[in-house]
């Protein structure tokens, strides 16, 4: 049976945590232990990052199945190790450099761009999807049964960053090549491959969120986190009819931005 994170775990023979194990397994004494590590490469497992980052395009559930062993070894859901999230950065920087390349900015322009993609789209908005699926799974899908466990923030952010890589590398990557010659002109087959790029990446990153949560054995009904595959579909078929190009407008706004 997996370990969980019930307030009874580890305890002595008095049912009460030692106070060295008490204040190991508290989230400020994890937050300093992943923000130390982000200072130490030489600690940090860069081979097992990469082998992550190509299992969530292959087979997701796998990445997840190592979560269920660090709970197991190391009695915490969320990473321990920054290396992922280092990999993540340099991603993010190499894309967000090729669409500035892509779309003719000059240096300054291709910084601020970086500046806002780092630490707006990635970093800001990050953080807000990790505490709204933190409150919303804690609130509303922790089993009635079991109110002394909960999803740790640190996980809710690990998830939404599973979920993120593939979707980075789609329209950040992979569309680069096809902006210029196929996306952004006017035809029918432009907005249909530019917005088919959408589909497949937003639908990355709901069915990597779902696996995420439903790996966590104390939660129920983690199913809905499925339905937006539904307005997804929807939104996509009418942007097909309406000839709605997303990458259009996504470089239109990218270039508005650095002005």
């Amino acid at each position: 049976m997996l370990p969980t994170t019930s307030l009874n775990s580890r305890s002595q023979g008095n049912g009460a945590l030692s106070p060295r194990d008490a204040a190991r397994h508290t989230a400020g004494a994890k937050r300093y232990k992943y923000l130390r590590r982000l200072f130490h490469f030489r600690q940090m497992d860069f081979e097992f990052a990469l082998w992550q980052m190509l299992y969530l395009f292959t087979s997701p559930q796998r990445v997840y199945r190592n979560f269920h062993y660090r709970k197991q070894t190391k009695d915490q859901w969320a990473r321990d190790d920054p290396a992922f999230l280092v990999l993540l950065s340099i991603w993010l920087c190499v894309s967000t450099i090729g669409f500035g390349f892509v779309l003719d900015m000059g240096f300054f322009e291709t910084i601020k761009l970086l500046l806002w993609v780092v630490f707006i789209d990635c970093v800001g908005v990050g953080l807000l999807i990790a505490t709204l699926m933190w409150f919303i799974s804690n609130k509303y899908l922790v089993k009635q049964q079991n109110r002394d466990y909960d999803v740790e923030w640190g996980y809710a952010f690990d998830v939404h960053l599973n979920a993120f890589y593939p979707l980075l590398v789609i329209l950040h990557f992979i569309q680069l090549f096809f902006i210029n010659y196929v996306i952004i002109s006017d035809s029918v087959i432009g907005y249909f491959v530019g917005n088919t790029l959408w589909l497949i990446a937003i639908g990355y990153y709901i069915y990597v969120t779902f696996l995420g949560y439903s790996a966590l054995p104390f939660l129920k009904n983690t199913a809905i986190l499925l339905y937006p595959f539904a307005l997804l579909i929807l939104l996509y078929l009418i942007s097909l009819a309406c000839g709605w190009n997303f990458t259009k407008m996504l470089c239109s706004f990218y270039k508005y931005r650095v002005k």
